[in-house]
């Protein structure tokens, strides 16, 4: 039997448990420790720590506390592990808890986080997905069921003294160019909702003001949403500290290339199965100065796609150059304006997009001014025929379910 070295119990808060920490930051005591060739479990909270219920309201969701997230599991110390190595991380398996077989996907508001297309969906908004085996479908969103690619969306080692100021100081920079943007340009360290673990006192008031916040990814990979980590994934992270630091959280379902609605993945609490193995000097070996990761052999085998092309014109016609990210929000639109048409409401389709296993791809980045991105769509996750025909559309769907809108209070 694989023995669970990190356990969690969903009926108390994250900030009961030791063995979960939400900021990034050198000195956070291991609360586990495994030797290479080890394989083992680990239990972990949604990203959220439980802020969001099952039910048709999508309140919580707008007063969701950002500051909180996002909750780890570790850290998880590797027996010889130094500066400099790699660690190889295989990912086994990875379930929901049985008494908790649904995840959650939502719109943050613009004015709490946003999204990648927070202009058009500027209010919160929430679907609840609900697991049977290896598919899921959601009452909020009739019409489609997919196969998740259930995968971690955070996970990374800690990172070094020198690593964390370099952090903190770029990211400050970043953050003074406009310090009231809406949303921010970075999210600095902020003490009164760190949890730091096992960390005490005076250590850990300290650790807390200046602890990184866990919402981006950076060079030990961390919050990368990469959702092709799935079962039978392999990961090289650089080491940063001795015994690496292993972190472990955000757990998804699956989620589509991006996730664009920023809560974008089907979120769940849940468990992992890995593995570790040590390269030692792997870093400088392979100049590795990212996570480099090996794709599963096991995907949701989708073949037919309708892809959606996006250049760098933007939606009020500016033109940009070679602005992929605009090609890309291009691509989004364009896929939603087209399901709209067999009856999805917008918030409907831009949940589908966030939540299914769709690609993107940058395909074109070099003929000016226009880069190219493509959005491709697996058309077998839908219940009914949506590809083009000589007929038109036809709205299958008559508008009677949407998805949950929480009531702006201002």
């Amino acid at each position: 039997m694989t023995d669970t070295i990190i356990k969690i119990d969903l009926s108390k808060s994250a900030y009961d448990h030791d063995n979960v920490h939400n900021r990034w930051h050198p000195d956070i005591p291991m609360v586990a420790k495994v030797k290479p060739g080890d394989d083992f479990i680990v239990e972990c909270f949604d990203w959220t720590g439980g802020q969001i219920k099952n039910d048709d309201d999508a309140s919580d969701v707008r007063d969701v506390d950002l500051s909180q997230v996002h909750f780890l599991s570790g850290p998880i110390a590797v027996e010889g592990a130094q500066p400099g190595d790699l660690l190889e991380v295989d990912i086994l398996d990875i379930g929901a808890f049985t008494e908790q077989q649904w995840g959650f996907n939502g719109f943050f508001s613009k004015k709490n986080g946003g999204g990648f297309l927070d202009e058009h969906f500027p209010e919160a908004q929430k679907s609840i997905w609900d697991f049977n085996g290896i598919y899921t479908s959601s009452r909020h969103v009739p019409g489609v069921e997919f196969a998740g690619i259930l995968h971690p969306g955070l996970i990374g080692c800690l990172p070094s003294r020198d690593m964390l100021d370099k952090w903190n100081t770029r990211e400050k920079e970043l953050f003074d160019t406009d310090p009231d943007r809406t949303p921010t340009l970075a999210c600095l360290p902020y003490a009164p909702t760190a949890h730091m673990g096992r960390m005490q006192g005076d250590d850990k008031a300290a650790a807390a003001a200046e602890g990184a916040r866990t919402v981006p990814p950076r060079e030990h990979g961390g919050n990368c949403d990469i959702k092709d980590l799935t079962r039978g994934a392999k990961i090289y992270f650089p080491v940063y500290v001795d015994e690496a630091g292993l972190s472990v959280g955000d757990l998804h379902f699956s989620q589509g290339d991006g996730e664009i609605t920023f809560c974008g993945a089907i979120e769940m609490a849940g468990w992992i199965h890995m593995r570790v193995n040590l390269i030692k000097d792997g870093m400088a070996k392979y100049q590795v100065k990212n996570p480099i990761f090996k794709p599963s052999p096991l995907v949701p085998k989708y073949d037919d796609y309708l892809i959606f092309e996006g250049i760098s014109v933007d939606e009020n016609g500016k033109q940009h150059f070679l602005d992929t990210t605009v090609a890309y929000r291009q691509a989004c639109l364009n896929a939603i304006n087209y399901m709209e048409l067999f009856g999805f409401s917008r918030a409907q389709a831009y949940a589908i997009i966030g939540c299914a296993p769709i690609q993107g791809h940058i395909s074109g980045v070099v003929d000016v001014p226009n880069s190219c991105a493509t959005l491709w769509l697996p058309t077998d996750i839908f219940k009914f025929d949506i590809k083009p025909n000589a007929n038109g559309p036809t709205k299958f769907l008559d508008g009677s379910v949407d998805i949950p809108l929480a009531p702006d209070l201002d």
